[in-house]
């Protein structure tokens, strides 16, 4: 089947309220596979982008985000949701003159929710020569160290007012599940094997802090008694890269957002939006210029040790 590399390059990512989505169905891999699928879908991708170009923003679908949409031919849900991950009119006027070769080829961007268990895993990946979109993978995670009802108040009270609690429900898998789809799909991208293991290849994560790979993840793998996989050893804070790069303090992505006048676009605190926006701050430090570099590492023969390689950093 032949291949093409589907350029969106700076993008705005969108965000879904309710009904139903996927992961990025057939456009997964390092070079996107087009499938026939995929390519029955252009005509309503099409007339999306033109949307949201005029200012016809909408949400995105969280069904397929996760690959389980199963309206797109249903003319009223693609008239509610959007099934596209599109350009950002304002990433669009970034020059990329400044531009700097990167020592990483990908970035992927990741931002958990979850404060008892994580019950959102999403990921976006870019590449650092052109800011372009690769693929994205998104997953609600089932908690497993809890009741059935404690797991559904908790549910409700988080994403019941964002109004996602449904497709929460109707998705959602334990965590050792979510890792092994991902790590297929970090295979698929040449990434990252199984076999060998040890980090990822020419690619680091992106997090909003440290909280999501210092604490959460190892958390998360005691409850859910698993070894913590090898790549999630280390990762880039992008609250130290902004505080070193532009030389002023952010406590977080609202604030980064604020400062660098990026619209916000979908729920705070909704997963799957949080990381698309935290995406399009790091395609503007791309833009402007910034280095990026790792700033924390996890001992290996020690786990419970995490060395920030940074002096100056948010603590």
């Amino acid at each position: 089947m032949a291949r093409v590399r589907v350029s969106l390059s700076p993008l705005l990512f969108v965000r879904s309220n309710v009904s139903p989505p996927q992961t990025l169905p057939s456009i997964t891999s390092r070079k996107l596979t087009v499938s026939a699928s995929f390519m029955s879908r252009n005509s309503a991708i099409e007339t999306e982008a033109a949307s949201l170009r005029t200012g016809g923003w909408k949400p995105m679908c969280l069904y397929f985000t996760q690959g389980k949409c199963t309206k797109m031919n249903d003319a009223s849900h693609l008239e509610q949701f959007s099934h596209n991950y599109v350009m950002d009119s304002q990433l669009n006027a970034f020059k990329l003159n400044n531009l700097k070769p990167q020592d990483l080829e990908y970035l992927l961007v990741l931002d958990l929710e979850g404060k008892v268990e994580i019950i959102e895993f999403p990921v976006v990946m870019i590449g650092t020569r052109t800011m372009e979109f690769i693929d994205s993978f998104h997953r609600f995670v089932r908690p497993t160290a809890m009741s059935e009802e404690k797991a559904r108040q908790y549910i409700e009270g988080k994403y019941g007012k964002l109004g996602v609690d449904r497709v929460w429900h109707d998705t959602a898998v334990p965590f050792k599940n979510v890792l092994v789809e991902f790590e297929t799909w970090l295979t698929k991208h040449q990434l990252w094997e199984k076999e060998t293991g040890g980090s990822l290849h020419q690619a680091a994560f992106v997090t909003c802090g440290n909280w999501d790979l210092k604490t959460k993840v190892f958390q998360q793998c005691k409850t859910s008694r698993i070894k913590i996989p090898s790549y999630f050893m280390e990762w880039i804070n992008i609250k130290d890269i902004y505080l070193n790069f532009y030389k002023r303090r952010a406590t977080g992505m609202m604030t980064m957002m604020r400062e660098l006048g990026i619209p916000m676009r979908g729920s705070h605190h909704l997963g799957i939006d949080d990381t698309r926006n935290i995406t399009r701050v790091l395609q503007r430090l791309l833009a402007d210029g910034a280095s990026l570099q790792v700033t924390a590492r996890r001992s290996i023969s020690d786990p419970n040790n995490v060395n920030f390689l940074f002096k100056n950093r948010i603590v």
